[in-house]
């Protein structure tokens, strides 16, 4: 079956336009993907955002002169659409020759477009390089378990059947890993982040059987936002928590990293890049 995005941007030669050009955002509905899923688009079974921070971005003053900023954007994980990557990297560069008064006003094109785009509301930050540098980098929450010693045979399709309980009830952990790889679906190039474990209640994980489970998503083609919702998925079945949050951050490529969140209920994302991003 096509995959959504075979109509996009994404895997074909295309010409950088410097100057506005709003039309270039190209959306993918998500409802394909939450079907795959087994899920309702009017009722998920979490809650959260897709935060994207782009490095590379730049525009005109009135007077002619550049500015550089470092760009926010929070897309509600239960948007319509998300916004395909290439075309969102088209459109930012499209701002670069084009003329704007200050971050106010460019905050606010973005916030249109991209809110059209999504179909949804799109919160946008547009920030000076010393804010951002001033918060440093951040080490994800939790244990990394990536020194467990797990056997891995198999890296093709995530391989929920992998996860193993310790315990039935009264568990309560968190853990990360940066050992997600998973590849562009229409690319196949591959796409590396670190993955952040939190749940309360439900039954009690083995840590090395999610190890092996993260590493199960080696050859996966899926998009970033996809890859959350199903590890989130996959851990809600085995562990029934009362509560669950499940976050990867992703590195960049071409100036921009997707960061989605996934919970059962509300959070207050920590959006600070981690060292490899």
């Amino acid at each position: 079956m096509q995959h959504p995005a075979e109509h996009s941007p994404l895997g074909k030669p295309s010409e950088y336009v410097s100057t506005y050009s709003p039309e270039l955002l190209f959306p993918i509905s998500r409802a394909t993907k939450w079907a795959e899923l087994g899920l309702d688009g009017g009722n998920l079974p979490y809650q959260g955002v897709d935060y994207w921070n782009c490095y590379e971005l730049s525009w005109l003053l009135p007077s002619g002169k550049p500015v550089v900023a470092i760009g926010e954007f929070a897309i509600p994980a239960d948007s319509p659409n998300i916004i395909e990557s290439k075309s969102f990297k088209l459109y930012l560069n499209s701002l670069n020759q084009s003329r704007f008064a200050d971050h106010g006003e460019l905050q606010a094109v973005l916030t249109r477009d991209l809110s059209a785009a999504a179909g949804a509301p799109v919160a946008v930050r547009v920030r000076d390089l010393d804010a951002v540098a001033a918060e440093g980098v951040a080490t994800p929450p939790g244990e990394c378990i990536d020194d467990l010693d797990i056997e891995v045979s198999d890296y093709s399709q995530p391989r929920p059947e992998l996860l193993r309980v310790v315990a039935e009830d009264g568990a309560e952990d968190r853990f990360h890993s940066h050992l997600l790889k998973s590849n562009c679906p229409v690319t196949g190039q591959p796409d590396w982040g670190s993955v952040v474990v939190d749940y309360r209640g439900g039954r009690r994980l083995d840590r090395a059987s999610f190890l092996a489970y993260l590493v199960s998503f080696r050859q996966h083609a899926d998009f970033h936002e996809q890859c959350v919702e199903r590890i989130f998925l996959d851990l809600q079945k085995c562990l029934e928590p009362e509560w669950l949050s499940v976050h990867a951050r992703y590195v960049r490529r071409g100036g921009l990293d997707i960061n989605p969140y996934r919970s059962t209920a509300p959070i207050t994302p920590d959006n600070r890049r981690l060292v490899r991003q």
